[in-house]
Parts: structure tokens; C-alpha cells; sequence
């Protein structure tokens, strides 16, 4: 297929519904590739950077979107792995929501036998996210406990089966009922549906957790402080429940406990890279084996990108929402 010199990609600007436009095809870098998407994931960074407080980093496209699948168009000078025709799946600083998007090869994996290029477009910004702050930042060890909050969002979801994959117990918390019990379908150990249960409590009685996965933030954070076990840690990946929280940090003291967090999208591409690798030697290979499969919560076509964030926003969605080109 040629390439052609026109696409179409998503515009967004604050207060303003999204819209399509027209625009050039993006150019490939050395060290990149050309991806005619097929397939965007959606993310909570999209909605914050549409609102104007997540700026992409120095040189990446302004573009929303972080994760695609596809097939290579073109690639730029020094790529060696990668040929046109070869269907993948990239993580993204941005670009995404477009029908074509660059990647730097080092973000680029194989799509896995079996899945399609929805499922696929909705592996890396959860698996990269998942990887980096349970495996590395929060050291998560086979046998260990560890609790996930937002258990049926796109990086809970993910979360859950890639902790059991790795022979960890898992506890997850989820807004009502359906969502826990998903958790559970999921292979959580527990789904606490925090509306109606007191998930610390809960957390306790099951004997603690080694390590938290939060979004939430907040108060959260104390809670989470409360409920680990001796030399447990917390990894922050977001804050829906706002930034700020006020601490006792004797208990910190007293457990010998980490709190940590990061964000992905700014990372190098050396760092993003050996996350990748990573990914690629760890996980691909629980996908192939059906022990990690992403959750799909619904599609929606590019020209629908506004009803895509409004069901994100919503909050009533299970596992990841994606857009199809």
C-alpha cells in the first residue's frame, strides 16, 4: 500500500468537543517507524493532557494518544528489526489518535499470536505502566500480597492477571458489585467493592498487602500506609482523588516502609526501550499462553473519539476503551 502524504487525526483543544482534521503524514526520525494505525488505546493522561495539564515532552507529537497497533508503513534510518508489512503494537509519547503515528523502534513490540489489533492497541501503555511500578518500582515478589485499586480500569485489569501470572495473591477494589466480582473473574483473590465495603478493613483482616498499586491518591495514601506489612511499598502512578494528603509518617518509621511513584511518558527512549525488552521476555509470553488477555470494554471509530473519552470519564467502564481507524 503507499503511503500517502495526507491523514486524518484527532484535534482537541480545552473546552472544545474533539474533532477530526486533516493533516500531513508525520515523518519518520532515525530510530523510527512509520505505523498506519489500525487500532489507539484511550487513557486517563489523554483526558488530562486534552485538559491542558499533561503536555507532551520536548519534541513528541502534540497529537493525544499513547498506544497503538498496526502495520509498518516506512521505516527511518538505522532500524534493523523492524520491515514494512510487519504488524505491531508501540507505545507512544503522543500521535496516537491518528491513522498514522511514529514510534521509536525501542517501544515497538510484536503483536502476540492470536490477538487482534484491538486487543493489541490496548497492551502497551498498561503492560509498560504495570511493569515498571509493580515488578520494578514496587519489587513485587512471587507469594507476596499485592492490592490493586481501580482493579477493573485498563491498568487494573492488566494488573491483576499479570501479578497472578507471576504467582502473587492479589486483592483489588472496583466501584460497585459487577466490578469486583470482573476483579475476581480476573483471577483477584479478592474484588472489595469499596461502596459498600471498607476495603482498609477488608485488607487488614486478609492479612495486608506487600505492595499498592494507587491511582486514586488522596486519602488513599494514609490508608494504604496503614495496611501495608512490615517493609511494604506503595507505587503512586496517579491521583484521581488529587495530589495532597496529609500523613502520619510514624507508621512509615515504624514498618520501614517505600513510597514511590512515577509517570511513563517521559521516560527516555533508552528507558522505554528496556522496558520493552523486558515486556517482550516476561509477558508476551503469559499473553501467548492465554494467562494475560486485555479487557476490552468497547470500541469506538476515530470520528468518535469525544463519545470515547465521555465513556473514560464516565467511570462506568470495565478494562480498556479503543479506537479504530
Amino acid at each position: 500500500m503507499l503511503k500517502p502524504s495526507t491523514m486524518r487525526r484527532v484535534f482537541h483543544a480545552p473546552d472544545k468537543p474533539l474533532s477530526l482534521v486533516s493533516d500531513d503524514v508525520p515523518k519518520v526520525g532515525d530510530h523510527e517507524i512509520l505505523i498506519r494505525v489500525e487500532a489507539a488505546g484511550v487513557n486517563r493522561p489523554d483526558l488530562v493532557q486534552r485538559a491542558g495539564l499533561y503536555p507532551p515532552p520536548p519534541g513528541a507529537s502534540p497529537v493525544l494518544g499513547l498506544e497503538v497497533a498496526g502495520e509498518v508503513a516506512e521505516v527511518g534510518h538505522g532500524v534493523a528489526r523492524w520491515h514494512v508489512g510487519d504488524k505491531v503494537t508501540a507505545l507512544l509519547a503522543g500521535g496516537g489518535y491518528a491513522e498514522y503515528a511514529t514510534a521509536h523502534e525501542g517501544a515497538v513490540l510484536p503483536i502476540p499470536a492470536g490477538l487482534s489489533m484491538v486487543e493489541a492497541a490496548a497492551l502497551p501503555e498498561t503492560v509498560f505502566t504495570v511493569w515498571a511500578n509493580v515488578f520494578e518500582g514496587g519489587g513485587l515478589k512471587q507469594g507476596e500480597t499485592l492490592l490493586v485499586h481501580g482493579g477493573a480500569s485498563g491498568i487494573g485489569t492488566t494488573a491483576i492477571q499479570m501479578a497472578k501470572a507471576y504467582g502473587a495473591r492479589v486483592l483489588a477494589t472496583a466501584g460497585d458489585a459487577a466490578k469486583a466480582k470482573l476483579c475476581e473473574q480476573l483471577g483477584a483473590d479478592r474484588g472489595i467493592n469499596y461502596r459498600t465495603e471498607d476495603w482498609e478493613a477488608v485488607v487488614r483482616d486478609l492479612g495486608g498487602a506487600d505492595v499498592v498499586l494507587d491511582m486514586v491518591g488522596g486519602p488513599y495514601v494514609q490508608k494504604n500506609l496503614d495496611v501495608l506489612k512490615d517493609q511494604g511499598r506503595i507505587v503512586m502512578i496517579a491521583f484521581l482523588q488529587g495530589p495532597t494528603a496529609q500523613l502520619n509518617l510514624m507508621r512509615m518509621m515504624l514498618k520501614r516502609l517505600t513510597l514511590t511513584g512515577s509517570t511513563l511518558r517521559s521516560r527516555s527512549v533508552e528507558a522505554k526501550a528496556r522496558i520493552a525488552a523486558q515486556v517482550e521476555r516476561n509477558v508476551w509470553p503469559w499473553i501467548a499462553s492465554g494467562r494475560v488477555k486485555p479487557v476490552i470494554d468497547s470500541t469506538f471509530p476515530l470520528t468518535e473519539a469525544e463519545q470515547a473519552h465521555t465513556r473514560l470519564n464516565g467511570g462506568a467502564h470495565a478494562g480498556k476503551v479503543v479506537l479504530t481507524t
